[in-house]
């Protein structure tokens, strides 16, 4: 049984700012940031779970069977991720690409402690509580130095030597290839992604992840520590959220960059809404989505809120559309993720069919990138992101890695879709290189 207490901090962002630098002592610490981004489907300002108190960690084998085994059993608050290769529990696929990351294909934890931040009003949460342990935790983040300057932290060690795992020309052959499927109609559209990484490179996690998050300020931010293991993400995009009987996904796909001269930038954004490349790829996976959540949904219940939806965030300009199904009460939450995982936006449609042509061309195991994080509520609710605009990091393997992709059409063009990647990369590579 939780114990629940509600704060009201003076100033909220000094708060926060103070609660995540609180966190760092903890082993286990999952931070979720909506940075105030207006949003129409929305729980919590911003969440911090840290703590646990039973957890569960395993490779793709029965991983959701796991998972929902799990989730009976702890009737609680659970926070964690799902890796990209997940997939090889619900096809018969493999991955097989080289992993520096090493990250368990599935972890979820139960906090001992949890602050859920709406507005100005913080709601602590905390399990098998001892006496005062509420207001002594008060007293101690109230008492926490604030990064002053984000900027001004030294936030690397050593200078780091970004390297890219696949060269130009093997993007271009690669990106040929992938067309060549498409062109004799094995898939219609594919998700090709790359890595950037740095090997003996040792980093200060929350340095950078407060300055990807400032030049960033995406809806989706998250610091999450494992131990040794590491996500520092300021991705934009929600793969899935459950409230009651109601469940969202917002696919994005198509993507353009931002400028800071405001009539060259409506015209970039204006240039989003009328291309009609990409629009097909975000219509395309609009499609596949709704075939998704339509294998859990009441039927007649699947439908389409905003198609083709320009949202602006610090970096780049991008196309999202929302899909909305309706499940009955008695529908197993975690079958609703499985049937639906991994997101269509990441891999593509055909889906199997991208994922397999996916592992042969790609040189990097996926792992987290491309996954999601989230949590899920005592009553079955749920919220998970996209993992992408990400900087990954095992603190014992001393590697850190991003990866970004795009979508391949029978219309892309192999230079444009690597300069988009590199649009994608620049906010990772700035503060990596800070």
């Amino acid at each position: 049984m939780r114990k629940t207490h509600t704060y009201q901090p003076q100033d909220i962002q000094v708060f926060k700012n103070k609660l995540l630098l609180w966190s760092q002592q903890f082993r286990e610490v999952l931070w979720l940031d909506s940075n105030t981004y207006t949003q129409t489907h929305s729980s919590y300002d911003a969440v911090l779970a840290v703590d646990a108190f039973t957890s569960i960690q395993t490779d793709y084998i029965d991983a959701f069977q796991k998972l929902k085994e799990y989730q009976t059993i702890t009737n609680d608050w659970i926070f964690g991720y799902l890796t990209y290769d997940l997939k090889n529990t619900t096809e018969p696929l493999k991955s097989e690409n080289f992993d520096g990351l090493q990250f368990p294909d599935l972890c979820f934890f139960q906090p001992k402690k949890l602050f859920l931040i709406k507005g100005n009003q913080v709601v602590l949460q905390y399990l098998n509580m001892v006496d005062d342990e509420i207001e002594a935790d008060l007293e101690a983040i109230k008492k926490v130095e604030e990064f002053h300057s984000n900027r001004d932290e030294n936030v690397l060690d050593n200078p780091i030597k970004i390297k890219m795992r696949i060269t130009k020309d093997a993007y271009f052959e690669k990106v040929n290839n992938m067309l060549a499927h498409i062109h004799r109609g094995d898939i219609y559209e594919a998700n090709f992604c790359q890595e950037f990484y740095a090997e003996d490179t040792q980093i200060k996690p929350l340095a950078i992840y407060n300055n990807l998050n400032a030049i960033s300020k995406p809806p989706f931010a998250t610091f999450l520590k494992l131990d040794d293991k590491y996500l520092l993400s300021a991705s934009p995009e929600r793969y899935l959220k459950k409230s009651g009987q109601t469940v969202i996904s917002q696919p994005i796909k198509g993507t353009a960059k931002r400028s800071g001269n405001e009539e060259e930038d409506t015209s970039l954004k204006n240039q989003l809404i009328n291309d009609v490349k990409e629009r097909s790829e975000n219509i395309m996976i609009v499609d596949l989505v709704r075939n998704d959540l339509s294998k859990t949904a009441i039927k007649g219940s699947v439908h389409v809120l905003e198609l083709c939806k320009i949202y602006s965030f610090q970096q780049v300009h991008q196309m999202i559309s929302t899909i909305q199904s309706t499940v009955s009460e008695s529908t197993n939450p975690i079958h609703i993720i499985e049937s639906t995982f991994p997101m269509g936006s990441m891999t593509g449609a055909p889906k199997i069919s991208a994922m397999r042509i996916i592992e042969n061309l790609e040189e990097t195991k996926r792992g987290l990138y491309s996954g999601a994080v989230g949590y899920m509520t005592p009553q079955g609710d749920f919220d998970f992101n996209v993992v992408i605009r990400s900087i990954l990091y095992n603190a014992t393997n001393q590697y850190v890695s991003y990866s970004v992709g795009g979508a391949i059409t029978a219309k892309s063009n192999p230079l444009n879709e690597y300069e988009e990647c590199l649009i994608k990369a620049k906010a990772m590579r700035d503060v990596l290189e800070a």
